[in-house]
């Protein structure tokens, strides 16, 4: 299991135990390594070496072939704008339109020959589709009737961060995999190895809620312990400190954190994504609720904002508002503890 994370070792030999099952859904929360996964359980079904049921060798033809991205019988089937992001094709050029965030349709068709065509090396095809609930509907039953009826040789892995959205036809023609969080040291330890500093490592594994791979992406996208720890204070006042630069969608999704923690804290609970000695006092529960309701409004349209520059402003104004206290202490709420759904 070479160059698969450690703390994903168990879930690839859970997989491989499933023996010939011809569709694997891999299931979990968004962040939990599913597209490192899927391509480690491809390359274990294809591996020219290994008995069936075992980990890649990492040695034979077949195994370098999926490392370089070139091997004839597997294709990945995933959103335009993921594909662009993982470097498996350039980015369009200047006024063109921006890259799909779905599954489309005519990509699912462009499938028919690769699903209908013999295996170029004789083991296997592997059709793997990350994340799957990126299908749009019509793209979904596309790929329904290749899901019902593959060829002898064709198997799928699916990763998913959000089963629930996927269509239940698609589910119940798959065995599924259950992922779930990995204990805290083996994903620090898995972070270290990436160069993450000790402190960076625990800040971002606790933000993204024990999810390894959603850790390293916020890091590679500048964020760390010391970025981390200003957040709330420039929010009370109302300012973005270079925090616009990161795009609205993170901004949103950060500000959600912030406030659930606030309202976590307006309950008499402990925070879930931020150290309580980075945050101010929290306000009244019902203000610090229609700020939520206010940031998951936003993260509706956080994609394409008219004017971005004052939108991102109005999302500082509204949280200064939400935390910004009155002079009035806020009383704990001791209602039933609150539980995230981020």
């Amino acid at each position: 299991m070479s160059g698969l994370p450690i703390f994903l070792q168990p879930a690839l030999a859970r997989a491989l135990a499933l023996g010939r099952a011809h569709a694997v859904l891999l299931s979990g929360p968004a962040g939990l390594g599913q597209l490192e996964l899927a391509r480690a359980l491809a390359k274990a079904w294809l591996c020219e070496t290994q008995a069936a049921g075992q980990p890649a060798c990492g040695h034979c033809p077949s195994c370098h072939l999926v490392e370089q991205g070139s091997h004839p019988d597997l294709r990945w089937l995933m959103p335009a704008a993921l594909r662009v992001e993982l470097g498996f094709e350039e980015a369009p050029g200047e006024g063109k339109a921006k890259p799909s965030k779905e599954i489309r349709i005519d990509e699912v068709r462009g499938l028919q020959s690769f699903t209908q065509s013999t295996s170029g090396r004789g083991q296997a095809k592997v059709l793997a589709i990350h994340p799957a609930e990126a299908m749009n509907t019509v793209a979904a039953n596309a790929l329904l009737k290749t899901l019902e009826e593959p060829g002898s040789v064709l198997r799928f892995v699916l990763s998913c961060g959000a089963p629930e959205e996927l269509l239940p036809t698609i589910r119940s023609r798959c065995q599924t995999l259950s992922l779930s969080v990995p204990e805290p040291a083996l994903a620090l330890a898995w972070l270290r190895e990436q160069g993450l500093g000790e402190a960076d490592a625990a800040a971002l594994l606790r933000l993204a809620g024990g999810r390894p791979g959603q850790a390293l992406q916020w890091a590679r996208a500048g964020l760390g312990a010391d970025r981390l720890a200003e957040l709330p204070q420039l929010m009370l006042r109302g300012e973005l400190g270079g925090w616009e630069a990161l795009g609205p969608t993170l901004l949103v999704d950060l500000l959600g954190r912030l406030a659930h923690d606030q309202l976590r804290r307006s309950h008499g609970q402990e925070p879930l994504y931020f150290s309580a000695a980075h945050l101010p006092p929290p306000t009244a529960s019902a203000r610090l609720q229609r700020w939520a309701t206010e940031l998951r409004e936003a993260r509706a349209k956080g994609e394409h904002p008219l004017v971005p520059g004052l939108w991102m402003e109005s999302l500082a104004a509204q949280a200064q508002r939400a935390l910004k206290s009155d002079g009035r202490p806020a009383a704990a709420d001791k209602r039933p503890a609150l539980h995230s759904t981020l």
